[in-house]
């Protein structure tokens, strides 16, 4: 399976403290109407770490019925517990995702040899394509270019990582350290052009939640060599790429979503609203982008 492309980190909504499955479904398909490359249910974006067991499983569920094979869903199925996520990714598989994203282990903090035997341990249990996601600002770990390089020679369902470091050095690590075939995605929005121009093959991003069109664009002239439209749509995100981190993600994001309608404003504690100094910030971003 390739990992290729833009894929969106999509937003989960909720209305009245349930998942909104309406909503989801209407959104799901606007973004592959909108020439989005691929999907990541569950992750980080998707407020993963406040739903229920149940949820998490409904929501995966919904993006793979609702994608229809069209694009690859890759799910979120990681956890600080190394068996929980061997239950996750099971899950996925049984499900009919095209793969599943795997955080680092999150507050244990565990060494380069743990991280190895986390991943290793799952890409043993569950036979399908494996992505990690190493994102050190969340984690508290950083999955290190030697370990990852480790990984993708040694097993072979482990086929790329979500590097979310924002260090362009590392990410050069990661590729070096990699066989060929090994396929590194952007976890930052800002980063996406540079890291493609060194080998990546995407990213994996939540400003496509608002903007799936102009994301998978400039995929799209990366890949056909129209260096000067990549350039152009790079500097034309920049101000929504910012304006998505003006707080804490997901919440710039998801709020972004119910300004443009997309669907409503409900967020999980210890979440909340956007501060309104930074809402007129963001309301600004999108006017500047067409988006309002």
């Amino acid at each position: 399976m390739q990992f290729t492309g833009a894929f969106t980190a999509l937003v989960t909504p909720f209305k009245n403290g349930a998942v909104d499955e309406e909503r989801y479904r209407r959104f799901v398909e606007w973004q592959i109407e909108q020439g989005i490359h691929g999907l990541v249910p569950c992750g980080t974006t998707g407020e993963s770490a406040t739903l229920t067991h149940e949820e998490h499983e409904r929501v995966i569920e919904i993006c793979i019925d609702q994608a229809k094979g069209r694009v690859p869903v890759l799910a979120g199925a990681g956890s600080n517990n190394t068996s929980e996520a061997i239950r996750l990714a099971e899950f996925a598989k049984k499900a009919g995702a095209d793969g599943a994203l795997l955080i680092t282990p999150y507050y244990n903090k565990p060494t380069q040899e743990g991280l190895y035997r986390h991943f290793k341990a799952v890409a043993e249990a569950v036979d399908l394509p494996l992505v990690p996601y190493n994102v050190p600002g969340r984690t508290g770990c950083n999955l290190l270019p030697a370990t990852i390089g480790r990984l993708s020679r040694e097993l072979p369902n482990i086929v790329g990582i979500k590097e979310a470091t924002g260090n362009l050095a590392q990410a050069s690590d990661v590729l070096e350290n990699c066989p060929p075939a090994f396929q590194v995605l952007s976890g930052d929005d800002f980063t996406v052009l540079p890291l493609l121009s060194l080998g990546g093959s995407g990213v994996i991003s939540v400003t496509s939640n608002v903007a799936p069109a102009k994301m998978a664009a400039l995929y799209n002239a990366f890949k056909t060599g129209d260096m000067a439209t990549a350039r152009r749509l790079h500097f034309e995100l920049a101000p929504l790429n910012r304006a998505m981190f003006l707080e804490t993600n997901p919440i710039p994001v998801k709020t972004a979503v119910a300004m443009m309608g997309l669907m409503d404003l409900e967020f999980r504690l210890p979440l909340c609203p956007l501060a309104d100094a930074n809402l007129e910030k963001l309301r600004a971003a999108l006017r500047e982008g067409g988006l309002l």
